[in-house]
């Protein structure tokens, strides 16, 4: 649906190597907005919706070094942290270089 719309504002995909998940609440904004990000880098991501999912939350939460918000994204099985840890990264310039680093070499 959007796939015009990037095309007319110049959206330049990245080749992302990187394994990225991301645990969203389907109406959290700040999930919309971390999505939103890595959907205009042209990151493909798997998503868990853990809405209503006590076991998933505690899942992801173990993995996030005990953070329990959403989202919460992972590169390469690293633990990034929320929206604004991930768009932080993308203003310092060091999102791109995590995005492009296959799995196997993080």
């Amino acid at each position: 649906m959007l796939d015009p719309l990037a095309r007319l504002m110049g959206r330049r995909p990245l080749p992302v190597k990187a394994n990225v998940e991301i645990y969203t609440w389907q109406t959290c904004p700040y999930c919309i907005r971390a999505k939103l990000l890595l959907w205009w880098k042209g990151v493909g991501f798997t998503e868990y919706k853990i809405d209503g999912d006590g076991g998933a939350r505690l899942r992801m939460a173990q993995r996030a070094e005990g953070r329990k918000t959403v989202p919460q994204v992972f590169i390469n099985d690293r633990p990034i942290g929320g929206c604004d840890d991930l768009y932080a990264l993308d203003r310092q310039g060091q999102l791109d270089a995590l995005l492009l680093t296959p799995a196997e070499a993080a």
